[in-house]
């Protein structure tokens, strides 16, 4: 996730590991488990094997798009939906899972015949009436409803999932929480292009990720129809509904969509002037920005103490500060447009946005990178607080979103900067995002290409901060 926390285990600004040995094993068991198993299984794996969340996300077959239909009663909190999940199976299929939580399932459809379904803890498995050929392309439509509910993190503090305020509702998923309002592959090693069309009452506004194709009325209700034509992980994906008020400009050649809450009316015209700024300035050190929209939502949320980084449209809980911009920004091109390939390469997506945090402040008169860094290993600085708790690449489910993902990622990154100097930097950077453009990433995949772009062996540099318990010498 993205977000600087406001105490300084933030969720700093997103969420969390492996020791140098683990690094290519996690990866192989993930690959293995989502290929759902041998082909002579005939059901999907009900979970893909993330070293970190292990039942997250199915096996069996890759979705290509969801088509999201929400009808939304924010008196009651209550939610009446269809999704409509087009997907490729990756081998013979009886039965597949997806990830729900909570609701009422009232049919399932697969190529437009019904289907049976059951349901265990998170898991709603389908079983459609002929089996699903391997390569074929086949559509589930799953009709349900009901009051989607919060999920608290594994740290037994924040919440995440649908989150009703005092004026709406939020939809936020890392790392769990989309399967608390649309069924779904929801592990981010699975992405797809989206469909969001919500309806609400007149008067509300409904915002989702991507583009505004339609916004229509008819009689008391309002329906808001979002496109997303770039692939995205769920748990980026994002329904924020309330009162706002809506700001319009451009970025350039992209369209920008900041929708602000009336308590943080302020807010909303240095939103509209800073995010052009910000989306150039990053633009000019990791190359072009990956969507076809940009925005965000300036929310005034209550119940939780984070931003995030949905793509497109990052999600502010309040009027946040300019650090806190630039690193949901820069999260548009580490986390959204090159997703971690697991939970366990999270400090991928965290060290750069943290990194930016230090270089924008750096290039608007603050401390310079190297001051931050010196500051964060005195303990000088608030946010070094907890950074030497673990290795960046070795979290747990109760970690994931600590400082030594945020903090002592981007201070590795420094010292890489500093190991292979400026001009390697930058072009590992760049081609980071090039070669993984819409895709996903992880840990030996980014060592590796630092190596072959600096022409030099970094496995010292990599295990002192990367994998290494405690504080590291200089």
């Amino acid at each position: 996730m993205s977000g600087i926390p406001r105490s300084s285990t933030r969720r700093a600004a997103s969420r969390r590991r492996p020791g140098r040995g683990a690094l290519l094993p996690a990866a192989l068991v993930l690959v293995a488990s989502c290929s759902g198993g041998s082909d002579s299984g005939k059901a999907g794996a009900d979970g893909v094997g993330d070293p970190l969340f292990p039942r997250l996300g199915n096996g069996g077959y890759d979705v290509q798009h969801y088509g999201l239909t929400l009808d939304y009663e924010p008196e009651g909190n209550h939610l009446h939906a269809t999704a409509v999940i087009t997907s490729r199976a990756t081998q013979d299929l009886d039965a597949f899972n997806l990830d729900l939580k909570g609701m009422r399932v009232r049919s399932a459809r697969v190529d437009g015949k019904p289907a049976g379904t059951s349901r265990k803890g998170t898991e709603l498995t389908v079983t459609p009436g002929a089996t699903v050929g391997k390569g074929r392309e086949f559509q589930t439509v799953v009709v349900y409803e009901g009051v989607p509910k919060e999920i608290t993190d594994a740290d037994g503090e924040s919440v995440e999932g649908w989150v009703e305020t005092d004026g709406g509702a939020a939809a936020l998923g890392e790392p769990t929480g989309s399967m608390a309002w649309f069924p779904g592959n929801h592990h981010p090693s699975d992405k797809a292009t989206y469909d969001i069309a919500v309806t609400v009452p007149k008067g509300y506004t409904a915002v989702a990720n991507g583009e505004l194709k339609r916004e229509e009325v008819r009689g008391d209700r309002a329906t808001f129809s979002w496109h997303s034509a770039e692939p995205m992980a769920s748990y980026l994906a994002s329904v924020v509904v309330n009162e706002f008020k809506v700001t319009t400009t451009k970025a350039g050649d992209l369209p920008v969509y900041v929708a602000t809450h009336p308590d943080e009316a302020a807010a909303g015209p240095k939103m509209a002037e800073l995010l052009p700024r910000a989306i150039e300035w990053a633009s000019g050190l990791f190359g072009p920005y990956p969507f076809s929209s940009a925005g965000a939502v300036i929310d005034h949320n209550p119940y939780v103490d984070y931003a995030l980084e949905t793509q497109t449209k990052p999600y502010f809980d309040e009027a946040p500060t300019d650090a806190i911009v630039v690193h949901e920004v820069v999260h548009q091109w580490f986390g959204n447009s090159v997703t971690p390939r697991t939970w366990r390469d999270m400090w991928l997506s965290e060290s750069f946005a943290q990194y930016a945090e230090w270089m924008w402040e750096e290039k608007h008169g603050g401390r310079s990178a190297q001051h931050i860094f010196d500051d964060f290993y005195d303990g000088k600085d608030p946010e070094s607080e907890g950074i030497w708790a673990f290795p960046p690449a070795d979290p747990t489910p109760e970690t994931i979103s600590d400082p030594p993902v945020y903090g002592r990622g981007a201070m590795l990154l420094h010292e890489l900067r500093r190991g292979v100097g400026d001009d390697a930097f930058f072009a590992i950077a760049r081609q980071w995002v090039a070669d993984h453009r819409y895709g996903n990433g992880d840990t030996a995949e980014f060592i590796a290409l630092c190596e072959r772009k600096s022409g030099r062996d970094l496995g010292e540099l990599f295990d002192k901060w990367l994998r290494s318990e405690g504080k590291p010498r200089r």
